[in-house]
């Protein structure tokens, strides 16, 4: 998509969400979705590379409550024991304390389970990026031989002989449970599951109160370091790739290209890294700006950095984000 670029020198590209550096191991860029497009912001958000989370997209209800109720319902695995809630728990942080999920190819990597609250907001999904939306995603879900060992058709089959949620999907689509109309409950939910109004975003849209002179100072370093390169947007990454390692390794071992993750509620979303090897933010920025930025910092630069991180944890349904338990 672009040429070779030196490391420390970005090139800059103007999109909706403002002026972003293209840095070394950046392959691929993307708009977040029309549906989840940005309210008029103030000027001080329009001037900044990070921009404000929308408020959750219109939805019909009806098919909204089905999508929820689908989520925590374990009739979709073939055994009636496993959900998406199981991996993504919405009470907390939207992932799980397990350094680690289960995959569907038993000679690849396990990944660190991502959350599901702003994952409408990337442009590809999973740490590799090979699913180009939710609905795609979820079915993989289903068919994932190490956890749900299903498929949408047989969990449309079970799902059918339950009258209430059969009801349910008549209400809300006019007919009884297909594979489509399952996948589409499923994403509507998932769409819903963004978590506005975090104090960076309050600042972003003029509460000047709402961040310290401490977190502030985080915030520039994370800039003048070189993180916004890839770290921006209306999810704090998520819209491109980077290349894991770019000055020394990052990760022991994985794939050498991954989707940048989101930083939205990264404070809460402990471990770190695709295989969960840095178990605090300060170990993840330490290791990030070694290996990626060639850049050796100071524990109060660390610190700093950390603070504006935590500034970054949004609300769901009007509550903060907490950390799972492990």
């Amino acid at each position: 998509m672009t040429g070779r670029v030196r490391p420390g020198l970005p090139r800059w590209r103007w999109l909706m969400f403002g002026w972003v550096p293209l840095m070394l191991g950046a392959a691929a860029i993307a708009q977040p979705p029309p549906d989840l497009a940005l309210p008029q912001a103030s000027r001080l958000a329009e001037q900044e590379p990070i921009t404000p989370i929308p408020s959750p997209p219109m939805a019909d209800p009806l098919k909204l409550a089905l999508g929820k109720r689908l989520f925590g319902d374990p009739r979709l695995s073939s055994g009636g024991d496993f959900s998406c809630s199981s991996c993504h728990d919405l009470k907390t942080n939207g992932a799980s304390f397990h350094a680690t999920a289960a995959t569907d190819n038993a000679h690849a990597p396990s990944f660190d389970t991502l959350t599901v609250f702003n994952a409408a907001l990337s442009f590809r999904l999973d740490w590799d990026g090979k699913f180009r939306s939710l609905a795609a995603q979820a079915q993989a879900s289903i068919e994932n031989p190490a956890s749900m060992r299903s498929s949408v058709s047989d969990a449309v089959g079970t799902l059918t002989t339950d009258p209430g949620i059969v009801r349910q999907f008549r209400a809300a689509y006019g007919h009884a449970p297909d594979g489509d109309s399952l996948l589409d409950a499923l994403v509507t939910f998932e769409r819903s599951l963004v978590t506005p109004d975090s104090r960076f975003d309050r600042w972003l849209t003029g509460d000047g109160s709402a961040l310290s002179a401490n977190e502030l100072e985080g915030y520039r370093l994370f800039k003048s370091y070189g993180c916004i390169a890839c770290h921006q947007g209306v999810n704090v990454g998520s819209n491109l790739f980077e290349r894991q390692g770019v000055f020394r390794p990052l990760v022991a071992t994985g794939p050498k290209l991954v989707r940048v993750p989101s930083l939205r509620n990264v404070a809460v979303t402990a471990p770190y890294f695709h295989d969960g090897s840095a178990a605090t933010l300060e170990q993840a920025v330490r290791r990030m700006a070694w290996a990626q930025l060639d850049r050796t910092l100071t524990d109060e630069q660390i610190a700093r950095i950390v603070a504006f991180l935590q500034t970054l944890t949004g609300n769901y349904r009007g509550v903060p984000l907490t950390g799972a338990a492990p």
